[in-house]
């Protein structure tokens, strides 16, 4: 009973001081103040819109602990929802799906293993482990799980880095298996944790810079088994490959392996334009890199061109994966480095799979929870780093076979990863003679559709800095490295993000004719200014970050606007009005930035006027006595409310 009756006192106080208002005013409509609230209420308000905006806890109110159990089941294996509905016309589209996503994973898994600087098994033991995990755990019906070219290059150029994978190749693939266990582990703690939100902070520019320069990078490194050159340097910058290509090309090229290379470079690349001029041909891309393989093996099988000079496979270990659990380093020196590579991995593929999950989910309308998703990605890692795989993800050119095979749910993973078993099983000692040029041609034609020319022309239309952060992590990536050109796409990213928070946009506003309505005179020229009235929109929060900015950028358009009606002989500026809806919150440097203008307002014979302040905004300019400091008649509901009061022979009837 006390609690009620202390809030209907409080309730009948805020009553009071809005009906006092809106008598003083003679106005229909007020600034309402929201009913204060308890501070845990509004922390717990805070944190649940935060972490929580789906809240995922809601199916599970009011059921009984057996259904509880069952949700619970659902929310961590999607499979047994989904599967309950499903029937033999789905397993037919997953059923083609998984086989013509297997036929494409296969050689290029063995080619990516290459670029992670792995045996070329460990590319398709990635293929066999995390897409079945996945596949029980992910919510997206559409995407395909394996080892991708970014990742790949991206492990392969940090790992190297601390240890040589040629004179130490047992060391090396602990490593990777250390740096998959923790990238697997930052994936999903970030999703447990409900942190998704943290990989927004990769702006899509910066992305699409990153992976234009991985690209080029990863093309750049593939001339070693195009032209057959055998000594290349380990560095990935631009001017060190091509100086290493032309440095070996009187002795070092192999025109065999050239010849080889360059026939099936043009018939994979003609097999990708036929996919896109008809979709129904989605197969022969696809396809194409199988064929590929199989007729390189066999040209070199039958002509021996391997003891020409041409380099080719030779032994991949047959059998399913071995358990790795007892080579992942969880002491000693090499056990941070594990940490700090699989970190940097990790958040990258998942930037990757995030990106591709939702796109393939808005194209069939439905939705995938990022949470889950991290954690589905997670535990597939971790899982993997204890079968020898390394770093898996969403592979954005499987996945769109898989889309276009038509694929109804997850199920294309499994069959993709049946394939894989039997190909291990089975197939691995035909692979022996497949020429290494074959295995960079499948590499290069795969990673030019990360090029994405039509986007980098669109952020420059739409936003220059933008452009800038897009071309920054580009040629970081393709003139410096892999790990510059990520940290300057994250510095970009993270200095328009302060630039804007620092720096928010404020307005000039002017009165649109025969109406009421106030807009910014930049975009609408026509609007008029309203004498003796300054009338500024402030475009953002106002915080301890921008809150000196904010006062300063007011006061600069005041001194401008009275230097104009200055020489113009037109009335002083009597009134400052600043139009707050834009503002969705404010902090104590805010208020205290909004004190110091009231009085350097008062000095200047200016009268500081609010309008519209939003809910949050007025209770914190109540709590803190600034409406006392201005007078609640100086707070009004609309712009054009104020002027009726402060200018009022001034407004033209509409």
């Amino acid at each position: 009973m006390g609690g009620h009756t202390e809030e209907a006192v409080e309730m009948k106080e805020i009553d009071m001081r809005s009906l006092s208002f809106s008598r003083h005013h003679n106005f229909p409509y007020k600034v309402g103040v929201p009913p204060k609230q308890k501070f845990w209420t509004e922390f717990a308000a805070a944190v649940k819109e935060t972490f929580f905006p789906d809240d995922p806890l809601r199916s599970f109110k009011d059921q009984s602990r057996s259904r509880q159990f069952v949700l619970g089941m659902q929310a961590a294996f999607p499979i047994f929802e989904w599967g309950r509905r499903y029937n033999f016309d789905k397993f037919k589209g997953d059923l083609i799906a998984g086989l013509t996503i297997a036929s494409l994973c296969i050689p290029q898994d063995i080619g990516y293993s290459k670029l992670a600087n792995l045996s070329p098994q460990y590319g398709l033991y990635s293929s066999f482990v995390p897409p079945l995990v996945y596949a029980f755990m992910g919510s997206s019906r559409d995407i395909a799980i394996g080892p991708v070219a970014v990742v790949s290059l991206l492990l392969g150029t940090l790992l190297q880095n601390e240890i040589d994978p040629e004179k130490n190749v047992v060391e090396y693939r602990r490593l990777a298996f250390t740096a998959t266990f923790f990238a697997g582990i930052t994936q999903a703690t970030l999703g447990m944790l409900r942190f998704g939100f943290l990989i927004d902070f990769l702006s899509h520019a910066a992305v699409v810079g990153f992976m234009a320069g991985a690209a080029i990078t990863i093309a750049l490194q593939q001339l070693k088994g195009f032209l057959g050159i055998k000594k290349f340097t380990r560095s990935t910058d631009a001017i060190s490959v091509m100086h290493s290509v032309f440095s070996s090309a009187n002795h070092g090229w192999n025109w065999q392996t050239i010849v080889i290379g360059a026939t099936f470079l043009a018939f994979l690349l003609f097999a990708k334009y036929i996919g896109k001029k008809n979709n129904k041909l989605f197969w022969v891309p696809a396809i194409a890199p199988l064929i590929s393989v199989v007729l390189s093996t066999v040209f070199v099988y039958i002509t021996h061109a391997e003891k020409k000079g041409v380099a080719i496979v030779k032994h991949i270990e047959k059998g399913i994966n071995p358990p790795s659990a007892k080579e992942i380093y969880f002491t000693g020196h090499y056990l941070l480095k594990g940490v700090r590579i699989g970190i940097v991995a990790g958040i990258i593929a998942l930037t990757e799979a995030v990106a591709i999950g939702r796109t393939f989910a808005a194209m069939k309308d439905y939705q995938i929870d990022g949470n889950k998703e991290m954690v589905a990605l997670g535990a597939m890692n971790i899982a993997g780093s204890m079968t020898s795989c390394y770093v898996a993800t969403g592979s954005f050119s499987r996945s769109a076979v898989n889309y276009m095979a038509g694929c109804q749910t997850a199920v294309s993973n499994i069959v993709m990863s049946v394939v894989v078993f039997l190909t291990l099983q089975f197939i691995t000692p035909l692979f022996e003679y497949t020429p290494n040029a074959i295995l960079s041609s499948i590499i290069i034609s795969a990673v030019i559709g990360l090029i994405d020319y039509d986007a980098a022309i669109l952020i420059w239309k739409i936003d220059k800095f933008d452009f800038i952060a897009c071309m920054g992590a580009f040629l970081g990536v393709v003139f410096a490295s892999v790990e510059i050109g990520l940290l300057i796409a994250v510095s970009i990213s993270f200095a328009k993000l302060l630039l804007q928070v620092t720096r928010p946009r404020t307005a000039l506003l002017g009165k649109i004719p025969r109406t009421n309505v106030y807009r910014n005179i930049q975009q609408y020229p026509e609007a008029s200014k309203v004498p003796g009235v300054l009338i500024i929109r402030v475009d953002s929060a106002i915080y301890f970050s921008n809150s000196n900015y904010v006062k300063e950028r007011i006061l600069r358009w005041l001194t401008d606007e009275e230097e104009r009606v200055k020489a113009g002989g037109l009335l002083s500026i009597q009134f400052l009005i600043v139009e707050m809806s834009p503002v969705t919150d404010i902090d104590t440097s805010g208020i205290h930035a909004l004190e110091e203008l009231f009085r350097s307002l008062e000095k200047r014979d200016v009268q500081l006027v609010l309008a519209n302040p939003g809910p949050v905004v007025i209770d914190k300019l109540h709590a803190s006595k600034f409406t006392t400091l201005i007078g609640e008649d100086k707070i009004f509901l609309t712009v054009a409310d104020a002027i009726q009061t402060c200018s009022p022979k001034f407004v033209e009837e509409v």
